[in-house]
């Protein structure tokens, strides 16, 4: 670990460094030790901020992310997407979270409609993590899975701190047929391109024009950045996708995301890119106050014009979102109809009228888009209940 270095502003990224007792010790509070200055860092026996008791501020949610916590988490890592309900069309996806809060602020973030955390908080167990995913994989040794990592964090905004994907690669050698998915809107990859890997690692960046990056995405890394980082992570043998992730209606739409197109499809060929996923701007209803309250009203979020749908999220309506689809997809097929393009948190009304394909359809990916990884997992969770209760 010391042999590996870190972003240059990451030393001044938080006003306070808060590490829990029974965290300490832990690899990731040592180099937390070594990279802040020892004035921002502090002991702590518990959470340093009381919980609100429902959402946040707008200034509690600010100040939280100038504000690291390192504690160990009493949960289980290893779970499904919560993306996973009825009215959507699912992908089988598994996540582990290794954290909550993101160091970025996207005007659009979901995690304002429901996160109450006071800091931004990493775990530092992170080989509880790694045994849960050994026991599942002892129990379902053929059984083919993918698992993200950036459900409530961004995978590899602070990995230059924790360096978790290195331990997460390293992992993922014992289970070749398992797939692991870093998401991203930062560039920080040199931190694990070293590691030695079995092919079955995605990185994977949310795009969006530049435009919108200056204009909804404050601290995230630019788009060429993102594009530069993906193509080491190709240099290095790993798997790319990208996802249009949310498409936002703003005037002059057409030309910016004709823009990323042209880069992308510039920059990558089909074959080195797994699979490209469009979802369009969708917000939980509790969440638009809050974003109101801290971007005001020039954010092109808080100025939509939004209807709730069948799932409970705010969306555009079912037109705008295909003329959106459409387009993004009409523009890659342009250059080239060998991109695997397909929608991502989406109505089947959506799917059924784009031209997107199924996931089940892309080469590369459909073999992990079936029912029997969830049938499995929900016996695993069960048996781990039922262990639990004996264990009382």
């Amino acid at each position: 670990m010391e042999k590996i270095g870190w972003h240059p502003d990451l030393p001044t990224k938080f006003d306070r460094v808060y590490i829990e007792d029974k965290s300490w010790n832990s690899p990731v509070a040592e180099r937390a030790r070594r990279i802040f200055p020892a004035e921002r860092i502090e002991r702590v026996k518990r959470q340093p901020f009381p919980e609100p008791g429902n959402q946040l501020s707008a200034a509690e949610y600010n100040r939280s992310k100038r504000h690291l916590y390192l504690c160990e988490y009493q949960g289980r890592f290893f779970k499904r997407c919560p993306g996973a309900r009825p009215g959507l069309a699912c992908c089988n996806y598994f996540v582990l979270n290794l954290g909550l809060g993101c160091d970025m602020n996207c005007t659009y973030c979901y995690l304002q409609s429901f996160l109450n955390t006071p800091v931004l908080t990493i775990y530092s167990n992170l080989p509880q993590a790694l045994e849960e995913m050994r026991e599942f994989l002892l129990e379902q040794p053929e059984l083919k899975i993918r698992i993200g990592t950036g459900e409530t964090v961004d995978s590899l905004s602070l990995d230059d701190l924790t360096l978790y994907s290195r331990e997460l690669i390293a992992f993922f050698r014992q289970a070749p047929h398992w797939r692991l998915e870093l998401k991203t809107k930062s560039a920080k990859v040199d931190q694990f391109l070293d590691v030695e890997h079995a092919g079955n690692i995605i990185v994977s960046w949310s795009l969006n024009p530049q435009h919108l990056i200056d204009h909804e995405e404050p601290d995230t890394a630019p788009l060429a950045e993102r594009l530069a980082a993906a193509r080491k992570c190709r240099a290095a043998g790993h798997h790319l996708t990208f996802h249009f992730d949310p498409l936002i209606y703003h005037e002059g739409w057409q030309d910016h995301y004709r823009q990323v197109v042209a880069e992308v499809t510039s920059q990558f060929a089909p074959h080195e890119v797994l699979s490209i996923s469009l979802g369009a701007l969708r917000f939980q209803p509790e969440q638009r106050h809050l974003m109101r309250e801290r971007f005001g009203m020039k954010s092109y979020v808080t100025q939509a014009e939004t209807f709730r749908s069948a799932d409970g999220k705010h969306r555009y309506d079912l037109d705008l979102r295909r003329e959106m689809f459409d387009f993004v997809l009409s523009e890659f097929r342009r250059h080239s109809e060998d991109w695997n393009l397909l929608l991502c948190m989406e109505t089947r009304e959506a799917w059924m009228g784009a031209l997107a394909a199924m996931p089940k359809s892309v080469p590369g990916l459909g073999e992990y888009f079936n029912g029997q990884a969830l049938t499995a997992f929900r016996e695993h969770q069960k048996q781990n209940y039922n262990e639990q209760g004996r264990n009382r």
